[in-house]
C-alpha cells in the first residue's frame, strides 16, 4: 500500500510519524493510500528549509517570481482532468464539481501572476516642503496554511500563489483526509523549478495544526475548516504573534421573495443545498420563504430534490456524491434525528440511502425539514451535509431579523425580482458574501473571501486584494534630500 511522504526542500521524504491513516474513496470504501501523521520534528524542518530559502527568494525581482506562476498556469490546464479523477476520487463529488474546484484555484494562479501589478505602493511627492512619503510591500518571511477536505485542489490555493509571488516561502498542511489531490499538486509544482524550499508540504493532523501555531519560524497561518478549531487557530496564532487568518464555519440562510422567478430560482438554491453533498462553507442551510412565496418554494425544492441522482461520483448521470467519511455520515444522521426529536417534520428523508453495488459508500440522500423554528439545533448549527431547512416568514424585515440572529456570518442569499428589497437585504445581511439570486456566493480570485461573525476570526481575508495585506509588510519611507 502506498504511504504518502513531505515535500520539503524540493524532495520528497519520509514523514517521522509512525502513525498511518487510510485514505478511501467515500463511495467504494477502497483504500487508496495511507498517510502519516507527521511530528513536530517533521514541521520543524519544512520550516528551516521555508527560512532557509527566504532570502533568496524574497530578493527574487517579482516579475521574474511571477513567470513561475505562468508556468504553473500552463501546467495545471493540461492536468485538469488528471486532477479532477483524483479530487473524486477521495472526497466523493462529481467529476463536475472537481472540475470546477480546480478551475476555481486556478483563477488564484491566474491573478496572483499578477503580482508586479498588485505589489505596487504609493508615492506622494512634498508631504511638507523638500519631503517626500512613499509605501512600499515587503515580504515577510514563512507562512503556512491548514486546509480542509472540502476543496482538496481549491482551497491551497486560495494562499500558496499569493504567499509565494509576494516574496515569501511557505507549508501547507492539506486534510488528512483528501491528501492524494495535493500530492499531485506538488508534483506538479515540482516540475516548474521553484527554488528547494520555497514550497513545502507536511501530511498530518492536530499535531501539526498545533505546531504551526506556536512554531517561532513562521509569520503567519491561513485555516479553512470549522468554527471551534478557527477559533483554537486565531488565539494559538495571536498568542504567537502571528498574523492569521481563521475561517470557520456557516449556516447560510436563503431568503425567497413571492415575486422570485421560481423555477429558476429554485433550480439555483437546490444546487447550492446539494452541491458537494452539502459539504461546503457556502452551502444553503435554511431556505426561508416570505409570504405566500412558502408552498410554491417548498413544492418545487421537494421536487428538485427527488431528482437528484446519488451515486459515485465517477459515474455519468450522477448529480450528488457521498459524504467524506462513514463518522461524517453519522454526525449527519444524528442531526437528522435532532430534529425529529424537535418536533421537525421530513418532507424528505435520506437517512435509508442506498446505491447499488456500492454498500460501504458514505450516502445521505437529499433531505428536507419543515415546522422548523428558529431556536432548532437544525437551524442554528453547521450540519455540512444535504440536509436543508424549510421556514416561513411575513416579511422581509422578519426574514432578515431571523437570519441576522445566527452566530455565523459566511453568506447569505436573496431571490427577488425588486431591486429594493434586493439592495435592503445586501445592506442589512449580517453576512459577509452576499448573493442576489445567486445561491453560492463565491467570490472570484480578484475578490476578497471571508465571512463574518463566527465564521471569520484575524482581519485580512483570502485571496484578492487582502491577500497582499496578510502576505507583505507595508513600510512607510519618508525622505528629504539636504
Amino acid at each position: 500500500m502506498r504511504v504518502l511522504e513531505n515535500y520539503i526542500n524540493g524532495a520528497w521524504v519520509k514523514s517521522s510519524g509512525t502513525t498511518l491513516l487510510d485514505v478511501k474513496n467515500p463511495a467504494t470504501g477502497e483504500v487508496l493510500a495511507k498517510v502519516p501523521l507527521s511530528t513536530e520534528g517533521d514541521v520543524d524542518a519544512a520550516v528551516k528549509a521555508a527560512q532557509a530559502a527566504f532570502p533568496g527568494w524574497a530578493a527574487t525581482p517579482v516579475p521574474v517570481r511571477a513567470r513561475f506562476l505562468f508556468k504553473l498556469k500552463a501546467i495545471f490546464d493540461e492536468h485538469k482532468e488528471e486532477i479532477a479523477a483524483i479530487c473524486t476520487s477521495e472526497h466523493g463529488k462529481t467529476l463536475s464539481e472537481s472540475r470546477n474546484d480546480f478551475g476555481r484555484g486556478i483563477e488564484n494562479v491566474e491573478h496572483a501572476a499578477g503580482m508586479p501589478t498588485l505589489q505596487m505602493g504609493q508615492c506622494l511627492e512634498g508631504i511638507s516642503t523638500g519631503i517626500d512619503s512613499s509605501t512600499i510591500r515587503q515580504p515577510m518571511g514563512v507562512f503556512a496554511a491548514i486546509t480542509p477536505f472540502n476543496f482538496p485542489p481549491m482551497v491551497p490555493l486560495w494562499f500558496i500563489p499569493y504567499a509565494i509571488a509576494s516574496g515569501n516561502t511557505f507549508v501547507l498542511k492539506p486534510s488528512e483526509q483528501v491528501p492524494l489531490t495535493q500530492r499531485r499538486i506538488f508534483e506538479l509544482i515540482d516540475q516548474i523549478g521553484l527554488p528547494p524550499g520555497v514550497i513545502n508540504l507536511v501530511n498530518g493532523g492536530k499535531d501539526v495544526v498545533n505546531a504551526f501555531c506556536s512554531n517561532p519560524g513562521i509569520a503567519g497561518v491561513s485555516f479553512v475548516g470549522s468554527t471551534s478549531i478557527a477559533r483554537h487557530v486565531y488565539k494559538a496564532c495571536g498568542e504567537s504573534g502571528k498574523r492569521v487568518q481563521a475561517l470557520g464555519g456557516a449556516k447560510n440562510f436563503m431568503l425567497v421573495m413571492p415575486d422570485a422567478e421560481m423555477d429558476k430560482s429554485v433550480a439555483n438554491i437546490s444546487e447550492s443545498i446539494y452541491g458537494c453533498s452539502g459539504q461546503r462553507c457556502l452551502a444553503g442551510s435554511v431556505v426561508l420563504a416570505v409570504g405566500d412565496a412558502y408552498e410554491k418554494v417548498k413544492a418545487a425544492l421537494l421536487a428538485a430534490a427527488k431528482a437528484i441522482v446519488v451515486g459515485d461520483g465517477m459515474k455519468p448521470g450522477v448529480t450528488m456524491g457521498p459524504v467524506i467519511s462513514a463518522s461524517h455520515k453519522d454526525k449527519v444522521l444524528g442531526y437528522i434525528e435532532k430534529g425529529l426529536a424537535e418536533g421537525a417534520t421530513l418532507l424528505l428523508d435520506g437517512r435509508h440511502c442506498k446505491v447499488e453495488g456500492l454498500p460501504h459508500g458514505n450516502w445521505v440522500g437529499p433531505t428536507i425539514f419543515e415546522n422548523v423554528k428558529p431556536g432548532m439545533v437544525i437551524a442554528t448549527e453547521e450540519i455540512f451535509g444535504p440536509v436543508v431547512c424549510l421556514m416561513k416568514a411575513d416579511t422581509l424585515d422578519e426574514a432578515i431579523e431571523i437570519a441576522n440572529r445566527s452566530e455565523y456570518g459566511n453568506a447569505s442569499s436573496i431571490y427577488t425580482s425588486n431591486g429594493k428589497s434586493a439592495r435592503t437585504f445586501a445592506s442589512r445581511s449580517g453576512a459577509g458574501m452576499v448573493g442576489i439570486n445567486i445561491g453560492v456566493a463565491a467570490p472570484m480570485a480578484f475578490f476578497p473571501f471571508g465571512g463574518a461573525k463566527q465564521s471569520f476570526f484575524g482581519d485580512a481575508k483570502a485571496h484578492g486584494a487582502t491577500a497582499l495585506d496578510f502576505y507583505t509588510e507595508r513600510k512607510v519611507v519618508i525622505t528629504r534630500w539636504f
